[in-house]
């Protein structure tokens, strides 16, 4: 396995703390009779600010809130395995600029549940492993909008149904495009490829490759032109001064070499 993805208790304990801390909200709501609603977000109010740190925790009914528990759970599990420096900062930036977002775009009505959060989560880990162009984050990338590809819709404008106020679509689309956002400002040089070839590295010219050189503008093969060298000439120099040479006899009682 690759060494920067290891498993860890993070990747069980958050999204499993999320999900009960969700639950717990759900529960209190119930159980004391609180009407948590109000603490949603209400775009462009005073006192709708307070929904943008408090939205996600808070649920209509018990389908609303299953329905949120299963892909946060999964998302955040793979956030925390594949992404774990950066897992916190997707979190929590992603839960203020989405609930901001929702806050200056919604409608004028209660904002409230975790799936904004779940939109940044799936826009993250999507768009991020394409950037990448790692295999297995681009594998994941692909695994995830599989699963989950149908959240896509759900940032459209949907009619209300039976009297009732349709979800929150300026939420899913505030989360997408935080999502996205936080790509391109969080990165993940732990995944950046290094140069393996020659080819890969940013200064390499094809000119200067000797293999490059064998294809003509076409992409033809073709020979290397054989480069003559000229040979070289040597010159010699006369002069008109007598030059006189005396032979001296070898007087030294050397005896020859043998033949």
């Amino acid at each position: 396995m690759d060494k920067n993805f290891k498993f860890t208790n993070a990747v069980v304990l958050l999204p499993l703390f999320s999900v009960i801390l969700l639950w717990f909200v759900f529960w209190l709501d119930i159980r004391f009779h609180f009407d948590f609603t109000q603490n949603g977000i209400y775009p462009r109010t005073l006192s709708g600010l307070q929904g943008i740190v408090f939205s996600p925790f808070i649920h209509g009914d018990f389908e609303h809130l299953y329905n949120n528990s299963v892909p946060l759970f999964a998302l955040l599990a793979a956030l925390q395995f594949f992404y774990p420096k950066q897992s916190i900062y997707v979190i929590f930036i992603g839960v203020l600029l989405s609930g901001s977002l929702t806050w200056i775009i919604g409608r004028d009505s209660y904002h409230i549940g975790a799936s904004s959060l779940i939109y940044v989560l799936f826009s993250f880990v999507f768009f991020k492993g394409i950037q990448t162009k790692h295999n297995r984050l681009v594998a994941l990338s692909l695994a995830v909008i599989i699963v989950y590809g149908g959240l896509v819709w759900y940032i459209f404008p949907t009619p209300d149904i039976l009297g009732r106020n349709s979800i929150s679509w300026e939420g899913h689309l505030s989360g997408l495009l935080t999502g996205l956002i936080l790509t391109f400002f969080l990165e993940t040089k732990e995944y950046k490829k290094l140069p393996k070839y020659e080819w890969e590295q940013p200064n390499y010219n094809p000119i200067d490759d000797k293999f490059m050189q064998r294809f003509d503008d076409c992409g033809n093969f073709v020979n290397i032109p054989v480069v003559i060298e000229e040979e070289s000439i040597i010159k010699y120099f006369t002069s008109d001064v007598t030059v006189n040479y005396i032979v001296i006899p070898n007087e030294k009682n050397e005896s020859k070499p043998e033949s």
